[in-house]
């Protein structure tokens, strides 16, 4: 039979293991129990959204055209603020091309000359067939991986286009600004008529078309 002493210290070693025991148990679990949540927190932060203002966005073509009576060649430039959509940017920094398209109404192209409107919606563009031109954005080359807040900055703009009814991956050469929440600047790109299986423009008022039509978007975004 143990002596009192022996089973009082006994007893005593007995509680401390326990003690011990369900600490080294208890404290694992609640570190376990905070990590989803950090883990959360740190790799799944919301997606940048950025939406067009209700001012600053005109799209445009430019031609390169010789009228009948002219010496000199001139720039018929056909324009519209006519335009939807928006850019989402994903926590990586890569687009969502998902959430991130943009759409212009070119049955609402206006230039200087009505007749040259008119024969280019009835016979380039198409427009009773295709009244819009979509593009969606899929890459921006040399864009910084966190959207900035300021600074100027010249990227590429990589993407699907389609113009009368033909859709081919483009590449745009952007310029932005940002400042704060807003985002502005200016895509620009080249392509020819037959690019995209379109007709050059042949109105009686205009002897000659160069086969490069400039393009150009001035945007303005609002996260």
């Amino acid at each position: 039979m143990q002596p009192p002493c022996a089973v009082t210290r006994i007893t005593s070693m007995t509680l401390r293991i326990v003690r011990y025991t369900a600490v080294a148990i208890l404290i694992p679990a609640a570190v376990l129990a905070q990590a989803p949540s950090r883990q959360v927190a740190g790799t799944n932060p919301k997606p940048a959204v950025l939406t067009l203002a209700p001012t600053g966005n005109e799209a445009r073509f430019i031609l390169r055209e010789t009228l009948a009576g002219a010496s000199f060649p001139n720039d018929a430039i056909g324009a519209t603020r006519s335009i939807t959509g928006g850019i989402t940017v994903g926590p990586d920094g890569k687009i969502d091309p998902a959430g991130s398209i943009i759409t212009i109404q070119m049955t609402s192209l206006v230039s200087d000359q009505s007749r040259r409107d008119n024969w280019i919606r009835r016979n380039t563009l198409k427009t009773d067939s295709f009244p819009t031109a979509m593009l969606v954005i899929k890459e921006l080359q040399g864009f910084p991986a966190v959207l900035p807040t300021s600074g100027t900055m010249s990227f590429k703009l990589i993407g699907d286009f389609t113009v009368h009814g033909v859709t081919k991956p483009w590449t745009w050469d952007v310029t932005l600004t940002a400042n704060g929440r807003d985002y502005t600047g200016r895509a620009t790109t080249h392509l020819k008529f037959g690019d995209f299986g379109m007709e050059q423009p042949r109105v009686m008022i205009v002897l000659s078309v160069v086969d490069d039509v400039k393009l150009e978007y001035d945007f303005h975004f609002v996260k």
